[in-house]
């Protein structure tokens, strides 16, 4: 099955691709022939999910998914939460986002959190919606130089490391990315 993954970033389309293996052909935006950044105007990371699926399958004629995740970060009141990407500011660093992080926890103890993915499908004229949550907590510095965003300096349940220091195969895993994609594939698989 070919279907299209609605995002310009290829560290998703990695992790999507190690996760779905041989039986699903991941299209890129680029392959379709989109090249505008995909709208993500909403509060909620269903809404701009929905959003991005929604304009590529207007816009473009094909069966697609999107997703969208935050971090939540317990301390912070669920912030970054869907702001998480531009948490710093324009243009988007992530970076300056964990700076910014690390700044607003300070030494603050109850460091929990979790990050939550929401995939938006949109297939054959239906929608479908997906999610995903990995629980953990924020590290005070960084660790790690694999994945990307705030892999660094999140800490899975059950793991001495953090995001950034497991293999793409250990944190397809647990993620969740890997969670909703499970769900995802699990969906297609029964079609």
């Amino acid at each position: 099955m070919k279907i299209c993954f609605a995002t310009n970033n290829q560290k998703k389309i990695e992790e999507v691709k190690a996760a779905l293996g041989s039986k699903f052909q991941i299209v890129s935006l680029e392959a379709i022939g989109c090249h505008e950044e995909l709208p993500e105007t909403g509060n909620t990371l269903e809404f701009n999910a929905f959003q991005k699926a929604r304009y590529v399958k207007e816009n473009y004629g094909v069966d697609c998914f999107a997703d969208d995740t935050g971090l939540e970060v317990n301390a912070l009141g669920g912030d970054p939460g869907v702001f998480s990407g531009r948490y710093a500011g324009e243009p988007r660093s992530d970076e300056r986002n964990i700076d910014k992080l690390l700044t607003s926890l300070g030494n603050e103890t109850d460091r929990t959190a979790q990050f939550r993915t929401v995939i938006a499908l949109i297939l054959e004229g239906k929608e479908y919606q997906f999610e995903g949550i990995a629980k953990g907590e924020i590290l005070f510095e960084r660790t790690g130089n694999g994945g990307f965003g705030y892999d660094p300096v999140f800490r899975p349940d059950g793991f001495t490391k953090s995001f950034a220091e497991l293999t793409l195969d250990e944190k397809n895993q647990i993620s969740h990315r890997g969670k909703a994609v499970k769900l995802l594939i699990d969906f297609l698989s029964n079609r």
